[in-house]
């Protein structure tokens, strides 16, 4: 990417607690830039989102050590599509995005999936990537917000890109 241009490809990470399954990682491939929303679990998880973009992480509740207190509860990512708002559990957002100049909120915690829209911002959940937790899918998701309406996906781990 030239140094100058922001991503429009962006990978979304949540909830991954310590394990980054290859079928991830062969879903982040191409991304621009990745975003993890949180409960990360270990160090080297971002280590490795490193080797494929450059990553915008944020602390979850799971999130212990010095490694985590250097990661903040919430972060703003740049991309070509505008600013997404980047924080672990959507129950702690403190401000209105749209007021704020926030296109897209990025959370995780839940484990479950989500897109939808609320008052002029788009909220994102790319699911959990992680160990399997109940029923729930395993899943990352794909953002391109390089034309409008945004193109986003969900990519279900267990079936495949």
């Amino acid at each position: 990417m030239p140094p100058n241009r922001l991503p429009a490809a962006i990978g979304l990470i949540s909830d991954t607690h310590g394990l980054l399954r290859p079928e991830a990682q062969s879903a982040l491939e191409g991304s621009e830039l990745i975003v993890h929303a949180g409960d990360v679990g270990t160090p080297e998880i971002l280590e490795q989102l490193q080797r494929i973009a450059p990553v915008v992480a944020v602390r979850g509740n799971i999130d212990r050590g010095s490694w985590a207190s250097a990661l903040p509860r919430s972060a703003v990512a740049q991309t070509a599509g505008g600013s997404i708002y980047v924080l672990h559990d959507l129950h702690q957002l403190d401000l209105d995005p749209a007021v704020a100049g926030f296109t897209i909120v990025v959370s995780g915690h839940s484990h479950k999936p989500d897109k939808h829209e609320r008052a002029g911002a788009l909220y994102l959940n790319p699911g959990s990537a992680g160990p399997r937790r109940f029923r729930l899918p395993i899943t990352v998701a794909r953002l391109d917000v390089s034309r409008r309406p945004f193109h986003f996906e969900f990519v279900d781990l267990a079936k495949g890109g």
